[in-house]
């Protein structure tokens, strides 16, 4: 049997080897389709490799009758129209992993440039000065540099920042207290990080939870004179609120690859500041990293057409494909619990126990728990976790799963039971499948509910007293929010209850603060999938 791949972004030679050697693969080569040429031929394909140029909407899954497979070739997925594919059952792969090193380095060199003014000195002496009083810089030795998430490239960068003689403190709600002691760094909150960092330095995805995650009230809790590097994700540091910081001396500087807008407009502060060194998102722009996320994807592509195990797919297990249809609603809901579960549980992570009941048991539960860690795993780090490499995160920020399972069938046909333990406290949730299909949220914490895990849910915790639930539907009503649907649960009469409120449109700050100072509401968490 043959298959046919389509190439329409420039790879290197050595990936695109990797796949015409196969006698079973036709490869084409066409970095020059437009999206409406795209749309066209993407009909007679079998598989698609890209990098950030081409945009694989939905409109171009729709056309594509054949697709097996979306490679591509880097970490961010936001050309890919993750949602649309996996619906059409195409897998989608990416490289989490090539171009780490080239981004811990970048960011590295851009710390040591912004320290010693290395951009600005070059430039006045080609323009003929030589002014070294102009040019003081400061060292990094005995510095402290305060690492905002601690993946793959984060950890690269402590390392690297402990080799010259830093103190490194990290923040990262995944990394538990004894993986911080076996790196050699210190963990802490975020405000505890900025309050004592020299330098600080942001390695996350970009989130509605980690956008602006640095703003105008962090800039307030820093220390005068701190200095900031972003190599990840415009966004993550308000520009605005930096540019401010800045003028006002409470920052001595930064250093950008990434902008909330690509490029930055001409005439903007960050361009005409002498304060800041800029780079135009050459995180990953080495020659080593370009070629190893690209023989990456090829590998991965090859092997899943040619009948091989599946590696970083961010849509499904490595198990055959026929079951996986089987599998896929079990799959869901597995991970929806664990998104659910990390968006209302605060503190750090240090225990995961995952309890299987009743007719679930027939398959390869090991699937079910790395699809829920995966979802746990999500809401920090996006597309940087797959359902290869969770577990393998999972077990580097010293979180312990555990899994357990019992056949004696009670209240459901099937239950999956997360029960996350962290710093500060424990929370529960369990979901099942009602006619092997419809998934349900069936327990939150020690109150049982009926709700469908789905867009955006608002968990209000309260005392159950009349009234409330009439409140809250007015803030949602005069915000002109849509409300899908609620489901109740409550300890006993008058006691303590929990309402979860399914809504059509995204939750703002301010109607969360409203809801939150609303009578007898104790806390309210907003979950989103």
């Amino acid at each position: 049997m043959s298959f046919k791949v389509l190439i329409s972004d420039s790879l290197s030679k050595e990936a695109v080897d990797i796949l015409t050697k196969e006698p079973e693969l036709k490869v084409d080569v066409n970095t020059k389709l437009t999206p409406e040429e795209l749309k066209k031929v993407i009909k007679d394909y079998d598989a698609l490799l890209v990098r950030s140029a081409t945009k694989v909407n939905k409109d171009v899954i729709a056309a594509a009758d054949k697709l097996k497979i979306i490679g591509r070739a880097g970490v961010g997925l936001d050309n890919v129209d993750i949602g649309a594919a996996s619906k059409k059952g195409i897998i989608v792969v990416n490289t989490p992993g090539g171009n780490t090193i080239s981004t811990a380095e970048h960011a590295f060199s851009m710390m040591l440039a912004l320290s010693r003014s290395i951009p600005q000195a070059d430039l006045s002496m080609k323009n003929g000065a030589w002014d070294r009083k102009k040019f003081m810089g400061v060292e990094l030795y005995g510095k402290t540099l305060g690492i905002v998430g601690l993946g793959r490239i984060g950890t690269e960068v402590a390392k690297r920042a402990l080799s010259f003689g830093m103190k490194v403190v990290a923040y990262d709600p995944y990394l538990s207290l004894e993986r911080a002691k076996e790196l050699g760094i210190e963990s802490s909150d975020l405000t505890g990080l900025l309050k004592q960092a020299d330098y600080i330095t942001v390695h996350t995805p970009l989130t509605q939870e980690t956008k602006h995650v640095i703003s105008d009230k962090e800039f307030d809790i820093m220390k005068k004179g701190v200095r900031l590097i972003n190599c990840a994700r415009g966004g993550i540091i308000d520009e605005t609120s930096l540019i401010k910081a800045i003028e006002s001396g409470k920052v001595a500087g930064a250093a950008l690859d990434v902008y909330e807008n690509e490029p930055p407009a001409k005439d903007s502060k960050l361009i005409k500041s002498d304060k800041l060194v800029l780079t135009p998102h050459l995180g990953a722009s080495t020659e080593e990293a370009q070629v190893n996320v690209a023989i990456d994807v090829a590998n991965t592509v090859r092997d899943m057409l040619l009948g091989r195990c599946i590696r970083n797919a961010v849509n499904m297990p490595c198990v055959d494909p026929e079951l996986f249809k089987i599998m896929e609603p079990y799959l869901k809901l597995s991970e929806n619990i664990g998104v659910i579960a990390a968006q209302i549980t605060e503190g750090r992570i240090n225990k995961v126990k995952i309890r299987y009941v009743g007719d679930i048991l027939k398959y390869d539960l090991s699937s079910f728990t790395v699809s829920l860690i995966k979802g746990m795993l999500k809401p920090i780090l996006q597309e940087t976790v797959n359902f290869v490499n969770s577990m393998v995160i999972a077990k580097e920020r010293g979180i312990t799963v555990v899994e357990s399972k019992t056949a004696e069938i009670q209240d459901f046909a099937n239950l999956i039971i997360a029960e996350i333990e962290t710093d500060k406290a424990k929370s529960l949730v369990a979901g099942t499948l009602f006619i092997k299909s419809e998934p349900r949220i069936v327990k939150i914490n020690e109150f049982w509910v009926d709700c469908v895990p789905q867009g955006n849910m608002l968990l209000v915790f309260n005392k159950d007293v009349p009234g409330l639930i009439g409140e809250i539907g007015t803030i949602f009503g005069k915000n002109n929010i849509n409300i899908a649907s609620v489901s109740f649960g409550r300890d006993v009469k008058g006691g303590n209850a929990v309402s979860v409120w399914n809504v059509d449109s995204d939750v703002s700050k301010k109607i969360l603060d409203d809801i939150k100072n609303a009578k007898n509401v104790q806390e309210v968490k907003l979950a989103k999938l």
